[in-house]
């Protein structure tokens, strides 16, 4: 149906599929909006008809009426998805901010900063242009300006963000999965709870935190293994003895350089015996001595 098409109360509601009453309903809790007047005639539209049909496809999803209502106002007013949920933290490293052009030129080199550089970061998504100037994330910003004194090409900068993005969209995605399969279900049946968007509010932001702290540690765990590739491909560990500056590296090397504690792989009867064992963490640690070499 175009947009344009003059319904009344009565055409929308045989449109819809729901009796003259309920339509009236949603106007006045938000769900639907105005329509336009012609006299004393109330027109609706096409997308009133759109509109019917959201709030159908949301109830069907289990969202209460006072959820939908709140999803829908803020997204008429621009908002994503995440600012409804309050997945973006105020005053935080996720916050846009205006970027002024000396902190443009503090975090780019000069022979880089070009429109075309620009533009790229906004496909990216890293950079909004909004009132004929450039917003970034708090984040993005202090990323750059580190960058910048490392003297890191900007465009490769932007090169390995393309590919980290591709990578941690899979990640996101991944751990909405867990969320739709194992949480959503629960919450759906509950379609009648007033804070049912409460409940997603805080359940999502749990998912957030737990994903975060994942994958934070898993990527220090990486950049420990990065690390300690580095330095064997630059010698920079001596092959006999100690070098002088070991006692003070960095945590991510101090790790690898460590011999107080050897990794084992142990066989699943070991394991089972621990499993089996009446108090696991109890346990006495065996001590590994290495063979004498040669």
């Amino acid at each position: 149906m175009g947009r344009e098409a003059a319904l009344t109360v009565e055409q929308l509601a045989a449109e819809a599929g729901l009796p003259t009453s309920t339509i009236r309903m949603y106007q006045t809790k938000g769900l639907l909006h105005p329509p336009r007047r012609r006299g004393r005639t109330a027109r609706y539209d096409g997308t009133h008809v759109e509109r019917l049909g959201l709030v159908h496809r949301l109830q069907q999803r289990g969202f209460s009426l006072p959820a939908i209502a709140e999803l829908i106002a803020a997204r008429d007013l621009g908002a994503r998805v995440g600012d409804v949920l309050g997945l973006d933290g105020a005053g935080g490293p996720d916050d846009w901010v205006p970027v002024r052009v000396s902190a443009l030129r503090a975090a780019i080199p000069p022979g880089d900063l070009r429109p075309s550089l620009m533009l790229r970061a906004v496909r990216l998504d890293l950079v909004r242009w909004r009132r004929g100037r450039p917003y970034t994330r708090r984040w993005v910003m202090d990323a750059g300006l580190r960058m910048a004194r490392l003297r890191v090409p900007s465009s490769e900068v932007l090169s390995a963000f393309e590919r980290l993005r591709s990578t941690t969209t899979t990640i996101a995605g991944d751990f909405t999965a867990l969320f739709e399969q194992h949480l959503w279900p629960a919450l759906a049946d509950q379609a009648g709870h007033d804070d049912q968007l409460d409940r997603v509010r805080s359940m999502l932001l749990e998912l957030t935190e737990t994903a975060q702290a994942v994958v934070a540690g898993a990527l220090r765990d990486a950049i420990r293994d990065a690390a300690d590739g580095f330095a064997t491909r630059h010698h920079l560990l001596p092959d006999h003895g100690r070098a002088a500056w070991v006692d003070h590296a960095p945590p991510v090397l101090a790790e690898r350089l460590s011999d107080a504690h050897r990794d084992e792989v142990p066989g699943e009867d070991e394991i089972q015996r621990y499993f089996d064992s009446p108090d696991g963490d109890d346990q006495p640690e065996t001590t590994t001595v290495d063979s004498p070499q040669g």
